[in-house]
């Protein structure tokens, strides 16, 4: 029993120690977590179920590369507006065939910011804020305005609500829009420069040309003054013949 009292003693001691070690030795034996995968825009678009016009534009567009390409490269990250297939039904028929392969990609990066944006960001951004498009490395914006926690966004021909997060984690927010954002560069009014020049109408042609009814008159002017001279000679012989007779009357009475 003597032995006992001991060893109970050192296990004691050494019982706080084993509280000190414990954890240390859990923390080692966890896995690391696995690293984050590429972000894959078609999937989450996929995933919502109501965005097939917009996936197939941007891959005919290639425009999903250029999404995939800078999320890898750049630490700003990236916002994508999504219209639903209702808001590509909704546009006049045709509005989509018209556009060249160049001014497709344009309207889609239209949909695109060059930088994360969080939907409370939106309610004191500066506007107009620039997107991917434009000639100028993204000289076409969009303007955005905000009511309580309602977020519209304009692009001077159309208006819309930005809807539900369908990914607001950086370094990708993709929002649904109800409507296609048409920029008024490629479908607003063209420019009076632009327009073709209005064609003469036959009246304006026949305003140039000299009336009948002016010729005939300039015609018979001339015609006139012949016929008065003539008549004015045609009395001064038969005044002469006259005198010259009467002449010889006197003589032979």
């Amino acid at each position: 029993m003597a032995s006992t009292a001991p060893l109970a003693t050192i296990l004691l001691a050494l019982l706080p120690s084993l509280f000190l070690i414990a954890p240390g030795a859990v923390a080692q034996k966890a896995p690391a977590p696995a690293p984050a995968g590429p972000i894959n825009l078609t999937a989450i678009l996929d995933k919502g179920g109501q965005y097939t016009t917009f996936i197939r534009l941007l891959g005919s567009t290639q425009v999903i590369n250029q999404i995939e390409n800078q999320l890898n490269s750049s630490t700003q990250g990236l916002t994508v507006f999504a219209p639903t297939d209702n808001a590509f039904s909704n546009l006049k028929a045709g509005t989509l065939n018209g556009l060249s392969a160049q001014d497709q990609s344009e309207l889609i990066l239209y949909h695109v910011l060059p930088q994360y944006q969080s939907m409370v960001s939106f309610q004191t951004i500066s506007n107009p804020v620039r997107t991917q498009a434009g000639s100028e490395g993204g000289s076409l914006g969009l303007n955005f305005t905000s009511s309580g926690n309602q977020v519209n966004v304009s692009t001077g021909l159309v208006n819309t609500q930005v809807n539900n997060a369908l990914r607001q984690d950086p370094p990708l927010a993709v929002y649904q829009i109800d409507k296609v954002l048409l920029p008024p560069e490629l479908f607003g009014v063209k420019s009076k420069a632009s327009a073709p020049q209005p064609s003469k109408t036959p009246s304006d042609a026949s305003s140039n040309k000299t009336s009948p009814a002016t010729v005939a008159s300039s015609a018979k002017g001339p015609s006139s003054a012949d016929e008065s001279s003539g008549s004015n000679g045609l009395t001064v012989g038969l005044g002469l013949v006259v005198g010259i007779g009467l002449m010889c009357l006197g003589f032979l009475s």
